[in-house]
């Protein structure tokens, strides 16, 4: 009994540190799903269901007892001294002080021995935790220590045990369970499925179950499912990697491989166990256990990945070596980092750090890798997942429930109403439980696919749903991305395409969409779909091996040989082929189940109709976009044409408003669309239509003073015609306006520089005649003066008349030069001197209209190279405007300078240019002298030949104006370059 009292004791000691030790995972393997057909043997059957109901009863009580613990160890706190203290001579020795721990704090230092507690001697380990679990928790305990051969009484208190680190790790045991379920119940009769669902429920119990240290009975189970699990999950986790994601070659030439795995793990729990019974307990052989077993942990782990690093350098397929990605890669993630910094400071007695705990943490790694694998790679196969294993033996214990049930009901109700019933009511109880047996079971059928299945492997449901669904997707090519996105995702087949039938020739397919396949040669022969075969029309053409078609063409050999696909299932509408869907094996190398190819099948006809929806609507797509095109066509020609056109329907409403009748009439096309006739045009428009409407034909109407919204008259051609429709229908009115104002303006400034012409040659003649005279009046005035020279009174006189006969040939002269027609040379100009001739031109029409000219012309002014001519023309046009901008008198200044170029400055202190008018004033017909003055108007061409001559002569012209106070012309005239001698 004191033997067995010790060996409890020292269990007890081992708590705290037991606890820390945690392995790792990995994933399972893929493999088929048989699943359970309805011939198989009766055996098969009872197997599936004692193992479903072993699992499950299994399972149930892990998560109830780990449950239980959870609860006890919040209820149940552990004393704890900070200090590991180990036998040494009949007395315990502080190996390790934890710093800042209950005992560091009450000066206990590495090295002191401890004689007792209290009143009570000490002598080993179990001494110990018993007085420390009498004191408990938050209590002082004396402790009595021997330092260096002197005695000391040091008072320690007592804190619960850290168990923050349980926390992550029942997190993790809850992550293992849930990937192992999800594994389990979507792969039930793989092997290796319950092989990883074995794997992870034994993980679960290692990182959940944690022993309280009462020992009861309850605390017994707790700790031994816990070593058997720490022993059990390396052997597990190595067996399960020599096996996946197949058995590896090794395994196959040496069976005995897979028990060996298990040997180590038996032998070191013999040893655990004999150890306890037979050993004398101390600290150092709890210690020495414990790092036994903590490194066949990692050597087991290490060996582990190492198996999956050599499956993934290996992997034969992509898809494949993918999987194996995340599998070895999440392994070395978890393992290292707990072997680098937990497992390796422990072999060598470091007490357990903060870093240590993290380093456990990282084993989380792994069940998270492996649920990011199976979701997104699907590691596990689910192609066609029959649950009737469970679905019969839920059923049948949910029959037996109701059996008893109704059967206890049924007796206690018939005693009560109706006694004499006796054995013929309990036959027809029985007799209704057993017809329940096939709706109950349906049912959990039903439920178990819904739970398990969900949408994406719910065949029946989502493919056909998908199926209806495809006729609102009108985009062809959206649409067939669509279906095979959702065929290959839920069929799990390595390769698709969908051929689409010629609308031309019907018989000829091309392929239109495809998946998982590339590089195929150009110009395949696909004629052997389009010919007539008894198994398209039976649902489907099916190639076993698509290397050995012999009956097919050598070309249509060729095709299915590259193509590498068994199914061809046709897409027919009303009896006419419209595509045909091809599709490979799974990517596990299988063929497709024929509930596969049913349903196929079924949705074939779904995605016929979808694709002749989506060819129609893209062909009336494009007649619409025909018509749109040649509708825009019709109206830019409408639009661009120079004359306005606008139309009204047969109430006189304008529907159409061309882009120059907006220009022409200054009215924008949504203010005039809409609205009447008589809303837009003045009442004299409105006269002249009404008179012309009421007779048939095309009615003209020229020269017709238009007033626009904005003030202008316009003067127009109007052309009225009938519109028609297709059917010679007078549907409304087509009114064509050509906008002739400008034509007129120029025959009328043509008709006007015609009299100019005559003018100018009458200037001509009148100049020479009247340069005879004065040359005679000028000759006998002069020889007058030299016979009088000695009359001062009457010499004065005669050099009065000189003079002016002098100034008046001048102006005839000046006349004559402008009459001429000038010359496009270009020659050295003076600018000061083609001034100063236009000034003495205008100086008597100044004096009449009382303007004073001021100039002021810079000496030197360098020449430039221009035409005179053209320039004195310009100089004319700007001082006549200045003059017409005075009407009252006013001063006219002209400035010359010289600097970059030569400068000319022309300012007046007119009336000045509005500011809205300064940018259209070189515009042609362009004029501001609306109001006739003296029986003159502008003609709007001064200044847009005053323009053109600067920009010939490369100058520049700017102006400044305003309101009230005048205008001021800016010209610049580059410098004249001379050639230089070399």
């Amino acid at each position: 009994m004191d033997s067995l009292h010790r060996r409890i004791q020292t269990v007890a000691s081992q708590l705290h540190s037991k606890s820390q030790k945690v392995p790792a995972t990995s994933l399972p393997s893929k493999g088929p799903s048989p699943g359970i057909a309805a011939g198989q043997p009766m055996t098969k059957d009872i197997q599936v269901r004692f193992i479903a109901v072993a699992l499950a009863l299994l399972t149930v009580a892990a998560g109830v007892f780990g449950w239980i613990n959870f609860q006890k160890e919040g209820q149940f706190q552990i004393p704890y001294d900070g200090v590991w203290w180990v036998e040494s001579n009949s007395h315990l020795v502080a190996e390790r002080v934890e710093p800042q721990g209950p005992g560091a704090r009450s000066g206990i230092k590495t090295g002191d021995h401890l004689l007792g507690i209290g009143d009570h001697d000490i002598h080993n380990i179990s001494e110990l935790n018993r007085q420390m679990y009498r004191a408990g928790t938050w209590s002082k305990a004396t402790y009595n220590l021997l330092r260096n051969g002197v005695p000391l009484n040091v008072p320690v208190v007592l804190v619960p045990f850290d168990k923050s680190l349980y926390v992550g790790l029942r997190f993790i045991s809850l992550i293992y369970l849930g990937i192992g379920l999800y594994v389990l119940l979507r792969r039930w009769t793989a092997p290796r499925s319950t092989h990883f669902y074995l794997f992870c429920l034994v993980s679960f119990i290692f990182y959940a179950f944690h022993y309280t240290g009462k020992l009861n009975q309850f605390d017994w189970i707790i700790y031994w499912s816990n070593v058997v699990a720490e022993l059990l999950q390396p052997a597990l986790f190595l067996h399960f990697v020599l096996t996946f994601p197949e058995v590896k070659d090794a395994v196959k030439r040496l069976p005995w491989l897979v028990p060996a795995c298990y040997m180590p793990g038996l032998l070191l729990l013999i040893a655990h166990i004999l150890s306890l019974q037979l050993l004398v307990p101390s600290e150092l052989l709890r210690y020495n256990i414990d790092r036994i077993e903590m490194l066949y942990l990692a050597l087991f782990f290490i060996g582990s990945a190492a198996v999956l690093w050599n499956s993934y350098k290996h992997a034969s397929t992509p898809i494949l070596r993918q999987q194996m990605k995340w599998v070895t890669r999440g392994t070395i993630l978890a393992i290292t980092p707990f072997t680098l910094f937990y497992v390796i400071p422990y072999m060598y007695g470091t007490q357990a750090t903060v870093l240590m705990k993290i380093a456990v943490l990282s084993l989380v790694f792994l069940p998270l890798t492996f649920g990011y694998a199976i979701f997104r790679y699907r590691l596990m196969d689910v192609d066609v997942i029959f649950k009737r294993g469970m679905a019969y033996t839920l059923a049948a214990a949910s029959i037996a429930g109701v059996y008893f049930a109704a059967i206890g009901l049924s007796a206690v109700l018939l005693n009560r109403h109706l006694p004499s019933a006796g054995t013929t009511g309990m036959i027809v109880v029985i007799v209704v439980t057993a017809l329940l047996f096939d709706p109950v079971k349906r049912w959990f059928q039903e439920k178990l696919d819904r739970f398990f299945y969900r949408k994406r492997y719910d065949y029946r449901k989502t493919l056909i749903e998908f199926g209806r669904e495809l006729s609102s997707q009108l985009d062809l090519d959206k649409m067939l991305s669509s279906i095979v996105d959702r065929i290959t995702s839920t069929l799990l087949v390595d390769r698709m395409a969908i051929f689409l039938s010629s609308a031309e020739s019907p018989e000829r397919f091309t392929l239109a969409k495809s998946f998982g396949i590339s590089d195929l040669p150009p110009n395949l022969d696909l004629s052997f779909l389009g010919e007539d075969r008894p198994e398209m029309a039976a649902g489907h053409l099916f190639f076993d091996n698509t290397r050995a078609v012999v009956r097919e063409t050598p070309g249509a050999q060729y095709s299915i040989a590259h193509l590498d696909m068994n199914y061809f299932i046709p897409c027919s509408v009303q009896g006419r082929m419209i595509a045909v869907m091809g599709l490979g094996k799974t990517s596990e190398g299988d063929f497709l189940s024929s509930e596969d190819v049913e349903l196929l099948e079924a949705l074939a006809g779904y995605v016929g109709i979808a694709i002749q929806n989506a060819r129609l609507y893209a062909s009336l797509e494009q007649k619409a976009t025909e018509y749109e095109r040649l509708k825009d066509f019709n109206e830019n020609i409408v639009e661009s044409i120079s004359v306005g056109v606008f139309a009204v329907d047969l109430e006189d409403r304008i529907e159409f408003w061309n882009s120059q009748m907006e220009v022409m009439y200054a009215m924008p096309r949504w203010q005039a669309l809409g609205k009447t006739l008589s809303d837009v045009f003045p009442v004299q428009f409105l006269e002249e239509f009404y008179r012309v409407r009421t007779t048939p034909g095309i009615h003209n109407l020229y020269k017709y003073r238009l007033n626009t919204p904005a003030g202008e008259n316009r003067m127009t051609n109007i052309a009225i015609a009938p519109l028609v429709s297709k059917k010679f229908n007078v549907i409304g009115r087509l009114i064509i306006v050509d906008d002739i104002t400008e034509r007129i303006d120029l025959e009328s400034q043509l008709s006007q520089a015609e009299k100019m012409s005559s003018i100018g040659l009458l200037a001509a003649g009148v100049a020479h005649e009247v340069n005879t005279p004065l040359a005679v009046i000028s000759s006998y005035a002069q020889m007058l003066s030299k016979q009088l020279q000695g009359d001062e009174k009457r010499s004065s006189l005669l050099e009065k008349i000189t003079k002016q006969t002098f100034r008046a040939s001048e102006i005839v002269n000046n006349l004559l030069n402008f009459s001429r027609t000038s010359g496009t040379e270009f020659g050295d100009v003076d600018l000061n001197k083609v001034i100063r001739e236009t000034l003495n031109l205008l100086e008597h029409q100044f004096k009449t209209a009382h303007v004073k000219v001021q100039d002021e012309m810079c000496n030197g002014l360098p020449l430039i190279q221009g035409n005179a001519g053209k320039l004195q023309q310009v100089f004319l046009n700007l001082f006549l405007n200045a003059k017409d901008a005075m009407p009252e008198g006013g001063t006219l200044q002209i400035r010359t300078a010289n600097g970059n170029g030569v400068s000319v400055t022309v300012s007046d202190t007119g009336s000045g240019i509005a500011q809205e008018h300064i940018d259209r004033i070189y515009d042609p017909f362009f004029t501001t002298k609306n109001t006739p003055r003296d029986g003159k108007r502008g003609t709007g061409l001064g200044l847009s030949v005053t323009y053109g001559i600067i920009q010939e002569h490369a100058g520049k012209i700017r102006v400044e104006s305003h309101m009230g106070r005048g205008t001021t012309f800016h010209l610049e005239f580059p410098l004249m370059r001379k050639a230089v001698s070399v």
